[in-house]
């Protein structure tokens, strides 16, 4: 499968092989497969930073088109979604298992995600460079 999902949007912003998109929700989120489940169709406006080696052939308020591959959603679902499930699941039955106590283990099962999200966020530069983005420019 080598479908891709794409937004335009015009450039916000440019830093050292930095990139910052402007993307605006469209009528096409409506028929996406995966809108349910993409951030970018939960707003009108969201800032996507595409890193590229060629971020200086691009000017501020340039029309691109940001497109990402089917691999690159799911690495950020599995982290957004799937890890966290499991780890609560995981929490769960153990707390249960040693505790007897089902309310310590829904209690310790929600917990469980503070330091997992607080990794994530410590590590979000890291994270950020294995989910690329694409992009292209629009001519008119």
């Amino acid at each position: 499968m080598s479908e891709k999902i794409k937004h335009s949007g015009i450039i916000d912003s440019l830093g050292r092989n930095l990139i910052r998109v402007r993307i605006g929700q469209s009528a096409a989120c409506a028929g996406c497969k995966v809108s349910a489940h993409c951030n970018a169709s939960e707003t009108k406006d969201k800032i996507v930073e595409v890193y590229s080696e060629v971020a200086d052939s691009y000017r501020v308020g340039e029309s691109v088109t940001v497109s990402e591959g089917n691999r690159t959603g799911l690495k950020a679902a599995l982290f957004a979604y799937a890890i966290p499930v499991l780890l609560m699941v995981a929490v769960l039955v153990v707390v249960v298992a040693v505790t007897g106590s089902e309310s310590a283990a829904a209690l310790s099962a929600i917990l469980c995600l503070v330091p997992y999200y607080s990794v994530l966020f410590l590590f979000r530069n890291r994270i950020s460079h294995q989910i690329k983005f694409d992009i292209e420019k629009i001519y008119n």
